[in-house]
């Protein structure tokens, strides 16, 4: 799969030759590739094999959203994020898409008309031959455009338009809100048939402050590049890219109320049964997907170190009994 920093980047690209012309195309912020996202996606691939097109995703970065809550000052609006940029690109890659374009959104784009968006941007810019779009799909300048303009706009423009209806499993509507609703609960049963696998974060494990080891617990922090996670608070885990098969642990997801007040958003991890052959820092450096498999509790502030080394304490043995492992 082939990642560009923005249609102009495909555009080039195309021009040098190094990527075919055309594409068949969808757009979203694909927040979670939840299986809604899953369905449109199979749709799509298999919609661009039967045209010899390159399958392609036009997501955005940071999210519509993220961009109207700032520049109205209200950041209570920006909705929680699912997943990061990496986990995006990684579902994507896994449900086979060729092309994956990362726009960055901002005032320009947001003020582009409906038809300035179907010219520069998915004519120009992706050359768009068949572009599949969700039942709610809405662009250009105040949302102005829908369905039926793209439609027209497509049988003006020479490329195809279709529509996915909702994808609905056990009768509710599968959707990023949907996602984030369960997560917010803590109910990761729920979230995981949403998503059609167990909710994840990845990323590099990086040198903290070595907090843990003081305490008896040594953990691998990796970062969360948003300041507002879709859940947050203490988790049963399954560690993945430290051996051959996942590990047992126990993960805070959060801010570190006890430890900090920066507001950067962690994920601690604590293996429960650590590889003897890693050595002590044999961790770092790895890039690790943190399965979330159920929550414990939020998070906590605890009045002193003390305290917050018994808490964990009881976190890790409450992680093994899920797991069924011995003390």
């Amino acid at each position: 799969m082939r990642v560009f920093r923005g249609f102009h980047s495909l555009a080039r690209a195309r021009a040098r030759g190094t990527v075919p012309a055309g594409c068949a195309l969808t757009i979203g912020n694909f927040d979670g590739v939840h299986r809604g996202h899953q369905a449109m996606l199979a749709l799509l691939t298999n919609e661009a094999r039967h045209r010899g097109l390159p399958s392609c995703v036009l997501s955005f970065e940071p999210h519509p959203r993220d961009h109207f809550a700032r520049v109205q000052g209200r950041p209570e609006l920006a909705p929680a994020r699912i997943g990061t940029l990496r986990d995006k690109l990684a579902e994507l890659e896994r449900c086979g898409i060729d092309q994956v374009v990362v726009q960055r959104f901002d005032a320009r784009l947001a003020a582009l008309s409906p038809q300035g968006f179907v010219d520069e941007v998915l004519r120009d810019g992706l050359d768009a031959r068949y572009v599949l779009v969700g039942d709610d799909f809405n662009y250009g300048a105040r949302r102005a455009g829908n369905y039926a303009t793209l439609d027209a706009a497509g049988a003006a423009g020479g490329f195809d338009v279709a529509r996915m209806m909702s994808y609905e499993v056990h009768g509710l509507r599968v959707s990023s809100s949907a996602v984030r609703e369960a997560l917010a609960a803590g109910d990761m049963a729920r979230a995981t048939v949403l998503l059609g696998r167990p909710y994840s974060i990845s990323g590099h494990a990086i040198h903290g402050a070595k907090l843990g080891r003081q305490l008896g617990f040594r953990t691998l922090n990796l970062r969360f590049g948003h300041p507002k996670p879709a859940t947050m608070g203490i988790f049963v885990v399954h560690v993945h890219g430290l051996g051959p098969n996942p590990l047992p642990g126990v993960a805070s997801l959060g801010v570190r109320p006890t430890v900090e007040e920066a507001g950067r958003v962690l994920l601690e991890v604590h293996c429960l049964q650590w590889p003897q052959a890693l050595g002590i820092d044999g961790g770092y450096g790895r890039c690790l997907r943190v399965e979330l498999l159920h929550k414990l509790h939020d998070e906590r502030k605890y009045e002193s170190l003390e305290a917050l080394r018994v808490g964990i304490a009881v976190d890790t043995a409450d992680a093994r009994r899920w797991f069924g492992l011995s003390s």
